[in-house]
């Protein structure tokens, strides 16, 4: 798949997203560039905000294989991966998969089940496999976790592990619509007049993984990837940071870029796919000393102040025109 094929397959499965999905065109745009860098999405918001709704019309409209998990304090780890049962009829125990064996997981309040559950998505997420007992268990392709998190603020919630948050290829926000879309909102459900939205499937699990791959031919020049591991670095040597943005985390911008380059039908890279997403890519792996948290400053700033520092390199090939998703 070429970059100009892979830029209309994009817009076909944006479009059919957005007749489920009102506004949110800037999440709407990370959401389809980290899947199809082949990334886990962490959503952290407040409920009803319409994660949900996201994660659903993005499996109906790639024609993916879907299942949800809402965890909760009493959910146990094989409640999400599966187990060893007793099969009687033939006095042996077989695996019987969980609802993490599909092609998207949404993984619903991720933290107000304990650590010990959130921990059971681990291998799955960084491996696409299941162990179980002593046999290993393929996952299917493509594997994509969408997991939502409540602000830590709210009641009932538990903080994730700074080593699940880094297997995150992103983290997003939703926020709140502004009064035009919620109207529209209104509007579309008395039209619907059921609560439930469809979403028109525009392509399939194997067109979306070919989708994918597509991005292993992005180029990266050595200007530009120099530029990003400056950026990178620079999170580590701010003054009000106890731990930077990991290697991982390098990785990770590095495949948004080319996916962001993909979708805007180009076969190399500009400074401006890193630098639009290194705050979604890098902000959430940033850990911020106890005195300048206290004051406010998240990983987000941090990042922010990354860019402002870091100099952007000339690159003399520029998109041709109408050429930018």
């Amino acid at each position: 798949m070429n970059a100009e094929e892979a830029r209309a397959l994009a817009r076909a499965i944006r479009e059919s997203v957005q007749g489920a999905v009102v506004g949110r065109d800037v999440v709407v745009d990370q959401v389809l560039t980290g899947l199809i860098a082949d990334g886990h999405l962490l959503f952290e918001d407040n409920p009803g905000l319409g994660k949900t709704l996201i994660a659903k019309s993005f499996a109906q409209a790639l024609g993916l294989e879907f299942q949800r998990v809402q965890f909760t304090a009493d959910l146990l780890p094989h409640d999400i991966t599966g187990g060893e049962m007793l099969d009687q009829a033939h006095a042996a125990f077989t695996f019987r998969p969980g609802p993490i064996f599909t092609n998207l997981l949404l993984a619903d309040e991720i933290n107000r089940a304990p650590p010990k559950v959130q921990s059971a998505l681990l291998e799955a997420m960084q491996e696409h496999q299941v162990t179980s007992e002593r046999t290993t268990h393929p996952l299917p392709r493509p594997f994509l976790v969408l997991a939502t998190e409540n602000p830590l603020e709210l009641e009932g919630t538990y903080p994730l592990p700074e080593a699940q948050v880094d297997r995150f290829l992103m983290r997003l926000r939703v926020g709140y619509p502004t009064s035009d879309e919620e109207r529209t909102i209104l509007a579309r459900r008395r039209a619907r007049k059921a609560d439930p939205t469809s979403v028109v499937a525009v392509t399939s699990a194997a067109q979306f993984v070919a989708l994918q791959e597509a991005t292993e031919e992005v180029e990266v020049e050595p200007s530009v990837a120099d530029y990003l591991v400056d950026l990178v670095r620079a999170t580590r040597e701010d003054g009000r940071v106890e731990v930077g943005a990991s290697p991982r985390g390098a990785l990770a911008l590095q495949k948004l870029a080319r996916a962001r380059a993909l979708l805007a039908g180009r076969d190399f890279v500009l400074p401006d796919d890193v630098k639009s997403l290194a705050e979604p890519a890098l902000a959430h792996r940033i850990i911020v000393k106890p005195e300048p948290w206290i004051r406010g400053v998240r990983g987000e700033a941090v990042v922010r102040s990354a860019l402002e520092r870091t100099a952007v390199p000339k690159v003399d090939a520029a998109p041709a025109p109408g050429q930018e998703f």
